[in-house]
């Protein structure tokens, strides 16, 4: 059986040196994909081994990331399975059996050197123009291993040639191939050895990773000959690059915590469907893509070979289609942390009325607050915005208060039901001789103070009224103020 008729099985294996960015969770995203795809079995692995590095509380930040945007594993870390421990710290053991095949197999020996010799030997590799190499320095050894210092591979230079299932035909001259550090002199292996044993121990398929590790591909093909390991299928993905395209994402350029965007209102279908089609798409111009189509078209023949880039604001308006694709139930269970602090007192009715006028005008959830607070609490009058609108500004104070108090006039008169509502100022209309960009942005304004607000009538309906003719009446009264 070859390596395309083994059950597919991939894996995440993140570092927990710090929270989880578009990039990682992209890269967990496609392998969960493939596994999903080809019902095969997706693995979370924590890779340990550098302790010096280690955040607290990285672990679990990184379940949490990846259950919110409902990326479940079906082994590893939380859940177990056959393969288990799935966090290297605990597979120390095991790393030191394989290291010890090496040794007996003359590919492995003890590193001798000081870092102050290695330096020195850098340092001459500069001073004659030349790249360092650990090889050229390699002491003719005997198969022991003293733990106390670390264990390195004794490489084999060759040329290689290889197929990346994303970047294509691949090939490297036996230079860039090297002695590397397999077991440090903590006793922690380095991720070039024991990702390799991991992926082989637990049965992985395709390997995906970054750019970022693709000169570092020959020393795990040179490994994976020593240890007699059928290599996976490789697949390479390109950088995440700021807008610009001229540098790799980082935290300045929107490489936030993807929790974070969670707290921002974000939906994960949303997330889920930016990321997916952040380096790949399907061949069409669609752009929404559910879950279920992801896992239906998927495949990594479609990544693309150049890098992508990361574009907040697309994420901004797939955030307001996914919105728009929810129930108004759904919607309103998952708003529920959202809504302003006055809201908590009003009805379920109340709240699901408002919810519904304003949903198609969310771009986070986030914007619920300034969306609807109004409803909930006396807005504070700011005429400042009265004088910067663009049709109201072209008025004077009179003309103003004219508008209002025909407004009070004709709402007074309505049934409280946006039909009739909306037939009122229909009339206004008429009478005023106005346009609605003039009349029916100072009604606005004056009921809402906010810098926008959904369907008018539907906006009076939901108030009542009872506060309509209110907040008419204190605009009125200032305009009344500001015309003395």
């Amino acid at each position: 059986m070859n390596k395309t008729q083994l059950p597919i099985r991939t894996r995440f294996a993140p570092s927990p040196t710090g929270v989880m960015h578009v990039g990682g969770v992209r890269t967990a995203l496609f392998s969960w994909l493939i596994a999903q795809k080809n019902n095969g079995i997706f693995i979370l692995r924590i890779e340990d081994t550098d302790k010096v590095r280690e955040v607290e509380g990285s672990i679990e930040q990184i379940e949490k990331s990846l259950k919110w945007l409902g990326i479940n594993w079906q082994e590893g870390i939380g859940i177990g399975g056959p393969n288990a421990p799935y966090l290297q710290s605990k597979r120390l053991d095991i790393y030191k059996k394989w290291a010890n095949q090496l040794v007996e197999n003359g590919r492995a020996y003890t590193d001798p050197y000081s870092k102050e010799e290695l330096e020195e030997f850098r340092n001459q590799a500069k001073a004659d123009k030349i790249p360092f190499l650990y090889r050229n320095h390699r002491r003719e050894s005997v198969n022991t291993w003293a733990e106390s210092k670390p264990l390195r591979f004794k490489s084999d230079p060759k040329p290689y040639r290889w197929n990346d299932a994303v970047m294509g035909e691949l090939s490297t001259g036996p230079e860039v191939i090297d002695d590397f550090i397999l077991i440090k002199s903590d006793g922690y292996p380095t991720y070039n050895f024991c990702h390799v044993i991991d992926d082989m121990m637990m049965g992985i398929t395709h390997v995906l990773r970054s750019q970022e590790f693709i000169s570092s591909t020959p020393k795990f093909l040179n490994l994976y000959e020593a240890l007699n390991i059928q290599r996976p299928i490789l697949a390479t993905l390109p950088y995440v690059m700021s807008i610009d395209g001229q540098k790799k994402l980082g935290k300045r350029d929107g490489a936030k915590d993807i929790l974070q965007y969670a707290k921002e209102g974000y939906l994960p279908e949303a997330m889920i469907n930016f990321l997916a089609t952040l380096g790949w798409n399907d061949g069409t111009e669609q752009e929404i893509f559910s879950v279920d189509e992801l896992i239906q078209k998927f495949s990594l023949d479609r990544i693309q070979k150049s890098p992508a880039r990361f574009d907040e604001k697309r994420l901004l308006w797939l955030n307001g289609q996914w919105i728009r694709r929810l129930s108004l139930d759904e919607l309103y269970r998952r708003v529920h942390d959202f809504w302003p602090e006055s809201a908590k007192q009003a009805s379920e009715k109340y709240k699901m009325q408002i919810l519904g006028l304003v949903q198609d005008r969310l771009k986070t959830m986030a914007d619920l607050p300034i969306l609807t607070s109004y409803f909930f609490d006396e807005p504070k009058p700011n005429w400042d915005m009265v004088e910067k609108d663009k049709y109201l500004s072209k008025l004077n104070i009179g003309e103003i208060m004219g508008l209002l108090k025909s407004a009070q006039i004709a709402l007074s008169s309505s049934n409280n039901d946006a039909k009739s509502i909306q037939q009122n100022l229909n009339t206004l209309l008429e009478t005023t001789g106005q346009k609605p960009a003039v009349l029916f942005s100072i009604i606005r304004l004056v009921i809402s103070w906010a810098p926008f607000s959904p369907a008018l009538n539907e906006t009076l309906s939901i108030l009542g009224p009872e506060k309509v003719n209110s907040r008419l009446k204190l605009a009125i009264d200032i305009a009344t103020q500001i015309s003395r």
